[in-house]
């Protein structure tokens, strides 16, 4: 699963041009499905229109980028009705107030998470009014709306787990959450680092890329190999993504 700060300002590669295409500029949730159905892309002609990806034209979401097959994947939102009809919606889940169904607030939301698969929204952080951070099953949410989530009856603070989010940042799992097979996620995440090191192998660098400390580990001109790949992927993600944006 994926954070939403994880996906927006994602570059977009191109796996059959081989290069970045855009960058994620937001995420247009469908409240009625509680999933994230389109991306909207910053691009060259986003003074001329509005371009957007529908998310099961995706084809992974890894740590350095996202990957899609083609330009054909980025469509003019003027094309796709039903994603003006959600944009139109105006529904923001970071920020949006949480409250149960029988009116108890319980608190903001921080973030949420969404499958990279389907685009479904899995949980969602809620900080409380005592700065706690509680994370909420969307088996418990009833209504998206735009400012508003609201929490069906079986929800009940004192069954979930609080933590201090300065000290755990990580997810923790509720009564109702999702479980995972840490073996199926695993070979998902394997599967969009092979398809990333197959869009970087063999590509030029067209200029010197440096690390967080100003040296230079890629030099203008360089053709990577895979054991480079691997071996620049402990510079992080920052590399990984600049190098993605500079090959040909």
């Amino acid at each position: 699963m994926k954070k939403s700060v994880e996906i927006i300002g994602f570059p977009i590669i191109s796996i059959s041009a081989g290069e970045e295409i855009g960058r994620v500029k937001s995420i247009i949730v469908n409240p009625e499905k509680g999933s994230v159905d389109f991306l909207t892309v910053e691009h060259e002609d986003s003074q001329v229109s509005v371009k957007a990806i529908p998310f099961q034209k995706i084809i992974g979401i890894g740590k350095y980028a996202i990957t899609v097959e083609s330009t054909h994947s980025i469509l003019d939102l003027n094309e796709i009705p039903i994603a003006n009809q959600l944009i139109n919606k105006k529904v923001n889940i970071k920020g949006a107030q949480v409250m149960t169904r029988v009116g108890e607030l319980v608190g903001e939301i921080a973030e949420y998470y969404v499958n990279e698969t389907n685009g479904r929204i899995l949980s969602v952080d809620v900080t409380t009014e005592d700065q706690h951070s509680i994370e909420v099953s969307s088996e418990n949410i009833i209504t998206y709306g735009e400012s508003l989530l609201i929490l069906n009856e079986e929800f009940s603070k004192g069954e979930v787990e609080t933590r201090d989010p300065v000290e755990a940042p990580a997810p923790v799992e509720t009564k109702k959450s999702f479980h995972f097979s840490t073996t199926a996620n695993q070979e998902r995440i394997n599967d969009l680092d092979r398809k990333q090191e197959e869009l970087l192998e063999g590509k030029q660098a067209t200029k010197n890329i440096v690390n967080s400390h100003g040296e230079t580990v890629v030099t203008e001109g360089r053709v990577l190999t895979k054991a480079e790949i691997d071996q620049l992927k402990q510079y992080g993600s920052s590399v990984m993504v600049e190098l993605s944006m500079n090959v040909k």
